[in-house]
């Protein structure tokens, strides 16, 4: 690991999946990950490519139940090129002595190199060196360049290159008794002479998708149909000393793309049209260097490389690209098939992020959510409420893709899945309308498709409260709350939790923020908005009551998770961490013993510390002070520290949220969380998950730990507010960002002083305000401020 580069010594199959997805190419369109050219999807490697929004939906036998489950599609293969010498077999590292190997991941240039020397025997070797693109600039096409030099004697290499339909979703072994196949109707021909194509389609969305792949090389190229695959064949002289070349690329298009008339014709003619391998390295290297200056990152030391990687991934997921896409937020990016591909709430923890850098991305990101709405309201409908019900899945349409039942690997068992009742995906949607608008100023979508959505959540959440005489209340009955552990009452025969606290407050905030907008809006827009929606008079004192009778349970002076939490019993966590080591999945292991986590105080991961994450400490104070409650600092410490010895961590997401809880509760025990929320993919600490595909939302949330947590930065009433809290192993870093048209506004923080830089333009001055006073910059001023201790 280099400040721009990931490097890997040697070949070893056992992590040639963890290895596929970190060196995932992609350009927010589509990601191809990075598995061998040579191999074929097996035991050890895993070619997957991924197009943003390419969902199929297919109906599977599960323990004698059909099951239906949406997936994103692992579309055909562009991958294929394998080779041999004359009369031998195909080199794989498998097969074949390898006498070096090496993979770089170039984060400057989004480039993946792969260099390979095979044993040939008698003195033999042949060197194989790769250079891979998914373009960043062209996001249809993508590009792959292998040389090939001898040692110690010459030979003919056969190279074969080929387009293969006969792909399935098998990437993810606890799904494998599920139905992959996606594809059908594949069709192969030929264009040119030097030009192969492949036409199919989706079984049940009928996506069509249409490939083509031309060969450049030195020798004459022939072409071999055998459906689902096409081939194209070339030999090559090798002589020692003497590199030979051969320049594959790749065109790919689906019936979703704008301003195409056939999928397949745009790709052949692409594909005819772009230009050679060095040409288009140029270009592609030119667009990832203004991704890179949009969002610069400089922070030193082995967190500041990581960073620099989670951010790569982020942008290969989310690009400027995505913002013409009907696309949400893939828990796992692009990199594999874990989730299915499903949109959850973790885009929660990734537009906070993008909305500085890239909010042309989070608008888009939005737009998947309101164009979504009418589905989401017949839900809320359907189950009997008024206003929008989000699914807490989301894929192609918006309906509710969380699957009937999932497979405990421990015990064998397939089990019912209740992670639908998580309600509170809504409040993350409304969170994000609202941060989009605060930190971009884009008044226009906050006026008109954000007051939508956040009217009818506001309209769902009032209406799932009900009053309670005894309690003199209102109460939300029936939920999950993020921790997912707990799903039902110990004993009960249905599932569901009274009075989640987070899903509870944050209720409360979106109905507040929903009438304070409201109260906002030009009275021609208000009436249209009225109108449009039904809003009846008597809506808004009802809306204004529940936010202020939220129920918020507590017990021994702590906020409790759900109503009851302090009722269950305590796990005897020493004792549990010396029989299984890693305890992260403690409810699959209570469950293979023939117990339930719910009859435990042992959450997952956050979930009363989560309102520590999304709302500052002076906002959380104020929220529960409109509930009639006092948070104190005593109180919330209190809370923090009996949730930090009674969660087991079972989610990437879960250190990240520590880390940033901490960094102001607890600072001197704030770098472990941060360091495991970093190392959370490189180093797989989940067991394996990494290699079905990358988290997205918790490298995202990495970057916004050192943008927003660390630095206090929030964005409200028009200014930029900073309160930093800066870590004795993080305490001299810098970024930019952009800000209601301010670009490339750079903030530096060295240890007691904050530099704050805005670049030279016409755009508006900024108001920075912090703890203990107010600056305004105008455009093409710097300010150094001194940090009180």
């Amino acid at each position: 690991m280099t400040g721009w580069t990931w490097e890997y010594e040697g070949y070893e199959p056992t992590d040639a999946r963890l290895r596929e997805s970190l060196c995932t190419l992609g350009n927010g369109y589509f990601a191809t990950r990075g598995a061998l050219p040579e191999c074929v999807a097996d035991d050890i490697h895993y070619p997957g490519t991924y197009v943003a929004g390419c969902y199929n939906r297919l109906t599977s036998d599960v323990s004698g139940r059909q099951v239906e489950n949406e997936d994103l599609v692992n579309v055909p293969n562009w991958l294929p090129l394998r080779f041999r010498m004359h009369g031998r077999s195909w080199l794989t590292p498998d097969t074949a002595p390898v006498l070096e190997h090496r993979e770089i991941l170039h984060l400057s240039s989004g480039l993946l190199e792969r260099l390979t020397r095979y044993g040939l025997g008698d003195d033999r070797s042949l060197t194989v060196r790769q250079l891979r693109l998914v373009h960043m600039a062209d996001p249809h096409l993508a590009a792959l360049r292998t040389e090939f030099t001898v040692e110690g004697g010459s030979g003919e290499l056969h190279v074969e290159a080929a387009l293969d339909g006969g792909v399935t979703n098998a990437g993810v072994p606890r799904y494998r008794d599920l139905d992959g196949r996606h594809l059908t109707h594949v069709h192969t021909g030929t264009a040119t002479p030097d030009t192969t194509w492949l036409r199919c389609r989706t079984r049940t969305s009928d996506i069509r998708i249409g490939m083509a792949s031309r060969l450049t090389t030195e020798s004459p190229v022939t072409i071999r149909h055998a459906v689902p695959r096409t081939v194209q064949l070339t030999r090559l002289g090798l002589a020692p000393g003497r590199t030979a070349t051969v320049d594959k690329t790749v065109a790919l298009y689906t019936s979703r793309d704008p301003a195409i008339s056939d999928p397949l014709h745009a790709a052949v003619d692409r594909v005819g049209r772009a230009p050679g391998f060095d040409a288009l390295l140029a270009a592609h290297r030119t667009a990832w260097a203004q991704l890179w200056r949009r969002a610069s990152i400089d922070v030193p030391g082995e967190a500041g490389r990581i960073l620099r990687l989670h951010l790569f991934h982020v942008l290969q997921t989310l690009s400027p690209n995505t913002a013409d896409l009907d696309v949400g937020v893939p828990a796992r990016g692009l990199h594999g098939e874990a989730y299915r591909g499903h949109v959850f709430w973790d885009e929660l923890f990734v537009l906070p992020y993008l909305n500085l850098h890239f909010p042309e991305v989070s608008r888009a990101l939005l737009h998947y959510r309101h164009r979504r709405l009418e589905k989401a309201c017949t839900a809320a409908k359907d189950a009997g409420r008024r206003g929008a019900m989000y699914p807490w899945q989301s894929g192609s349409d918006g309906r509710e893709e969380t699957q009937q039942l999932h497979l405990n690997p421990r015990s064998g068992r397939w089990l019912p899945d209740h992670t639908h009742l998580q309600y509170h995906v809504g409040s993350a949607i409304a969170y994000n309308v609202w941060q989009y608008s605060e930190a971009s100023g884009d008044t226009e979508f906050l006026h008109t498709k954000g007051a939508e959505m956040l009217l009818q959540i506001a309209r769902f959440w009032a209406d799932a409260a009900t009053w309670d005489d005894h309690l003199g209340r209102h109460r939300i009955r029936g939920v999950l709350g993020p921790d997912e552990y707990h799903d039902a009452y110990p004993d009960a025969t249905t599932p569901g939790l009274d009075d989640n606290a987070y899903t509870n407050v944050t209720a409360a905030w979106v109905l507040s923020r929903t009438l304070e907008l409201l109260a906002a809006l030009p009275e021609p827009r208000r009436r249209e908005l009225t109108e449009r929606t039904g809003l009846e008079d008597g809506e808004l004192d009802q809306w204004d009551e529940v936010s202020r009778t939220l129920h918020v349970p507590c017990h021994e002076g702590v906020i409790s998770q759900f109503e009851g939490y302090g009722d269950l019993a305590e796990l005897d966590w020493s004792g549990y961490r010396k029989n299984y080591g890693d305890i992260r999945r403690l409810d699959r292991i209570l469950e293979a013993e023939g117990d339930t986590v719910n009859r435990y105080q042992a959450s997952k991961q956050a979930d009363v510390l989560m309102l520590g994450y999304l709302f500052s400490p002076g906002e959380l104070r104020s929220l529960f002070h409109r509930l009639g409650l006092r948070l104190d600092d005593d109180t919330w410490h209190r809370t923090v520290d009996y949730y930090l010895h009674r969660t087991s961590h079972g989610s990437t997401l879960s250190g990240l949220v520590h880390g940033w809880i901490l960094a102001r509760a607890r600072r001197a025990e704030a770098w472990q969380f941060c360091q495991e929320a970093l190392r959370g993919d490189i180093a797989d600490i989940q067991g394996g998950t990494t290699g079905e595909g990358i988290h997205l939302g918790a490298m995202a949330g990495t970057l916004d730990l050192v943008q927003r947590g660390l630095t206090g930065l929030e964005t409200r009433q028009g200014a930029l507010w900073l309160d930093p809290v800066p870590l004795p192993e993080l305490s001299s870093y810098g970024f930019s960002l952009r800000y209601q048209g301010n670009w490339g506004v750079r903030l530096r923080l060295r240890r007691r002083h904050l530099e704050i830089t805005v670049p030279s333009s016409d755009a508006d001055p900024i108001d920075v305000r912090l703890p203990d006073r107010s600056v305004r910059l105008q455009p093409g001023e710097m300010a150094r401020l001194m940090l009180p201790d």
